[in-house]
């Protein structure tokens, strides 16, 4: 499952507020895809909180975002607004 999808999830599976025991046992297995790296599961996403009661999908999924690992970031650094840092020689100023 893509990160963005879990937010739905929670609101369909869970009632809130959410002791963080029935969020591990409800959807605790499911698999998070990132776009470039290896899977892995909210079980191992939350288990690196000390929240023990969520009380929205939203703080549900913002704990999620605030854990997630680099590979669900996407490009590191990319800035769509100019080149890469240390791309000085390709810069355009106006």
């Amino acid at each position: 499952m893509r990160l963005p999808e879990t937010r739905d999830l929670f609101a369909r599976k869970l009632e809130f507020p959410a002791p963080r025991s029935e969020v591990l046992e409800t959807v605790g297995d499911t698999t998070l895809s990132p776009p470039d790296g290896e899977s892995t599961t909210i079980r191992a996403v939350v288990d690196r909180s000390d929240v023990e009661t969520f009380d929205s999908a939203d703080d549900l999924y913002d704990t999620l975002m605030m854990l997630v690992g680099a590979q669900f970031i996407g490009r590191r650094y990319y800035d769509d607004r100019g080149g890469m840092p240390g791309d000085e020689e390709n810069e355009v100023s106006f």
